[in-house]
């Protein structure tokens, strides 16, 4: 609990058995229900996460959006907070982001990775694609996301009820924060936390799911103005 507040943290992961260790030592305590969702790891993932105490949820179809939504479906907190398993964003900020949700009175907290801190972190063709990603996202929708692509949100768990999250892939990313910003009665905020190189193998390939996740956006920006029509 965290003043009156129970907190579940769900972490996707796929082969992240050195990175997920990390993760879970540097665990806050005050965390009531942690799920590692195992996206059919070939590796030691889910014994590592049991280890440390985690709930371990196998999902046997792969995809970051299809994780998320099978995590999502068990939390019980009345927050949630979302990181990945590699180690490159830091559970020790949990505290400081719910802190600053509170202070700022959100029911959705965007953590955004700029300005990049840790030049290792992210390559510079990286760096463009979010750019121009989160750019497409805050003209398609007006209001400014600084990082659409970010893996770590802290939000109220009520507020899965009223949105239409369809993405099984990365696009699941920006769809939640699009979803967010949809919606009048959900205040959406953004925060800058420290990001860290990824432990392990890159799952990400920029130009397949760069080009994807830009597609992405429009589809679902043009064809949920039709369907209202």
């Amino acid at each position: 609990m965290y003043k009156g507040l129970s907190i579940t943290v769900v972490i996707p992961c796929l082969n992240e058995e050195q990175g997920i260790e990390q993760v879970l030592k540097s665990m806050p305590a005050f965390v009531d229900q942690v799920i590692v969702v195992d996206n059919r790891s070939t590796d030691r993932t889910a014994q590592v996460a049991r280890s440390f105490g985690a709930m371990v949820i196998r999902e046997d179809v792969r995809g970051y959006g299809r994780s998320y939504k099978r995590g999502f479906s068990a939390a019980t907190g009345d927050v949630i907070v979302t990181l990945d398993g590699d180690h490159s964003y830091p559970p020790d900020a949990i505290s400081y982001l719910i802190e600053a949700f509170l202070h700022l009175e959100a029911d959705f907290l965007n953590a955004s990775r700029f300005p990049v801190r840790d030049r290792h972190a992210m390559s510079f063709k990286h760096k463009i694609g979010n750019l121009i990603l989160s750019v497409a996202m805050s003209l398609l929708y007006f209001q400014w996301v600084r990082d659409s692509q970010s893996g770590m949100w802290v939000f109220r768990r009520s507020i899965l009820e009223g949105m239409t999250l369809e993405s099984d892939s990365m696009a699941f990313s920006e769809e939640i924060k699009i979803e967010a910003l949809k919606n009048p009665g959900v205040r959406f905020q953004e925060i800058s936390i420290q990001y860290s190189s990824r432990l392990g193998e890159i799952k990400l390939n920029p130009w397949r799911d760069g080009c994807y996740n830009l597609w992405f956006l429009f589809r679902k920006r043009f064809t949920s103005r039709a369907r209202k029509c």
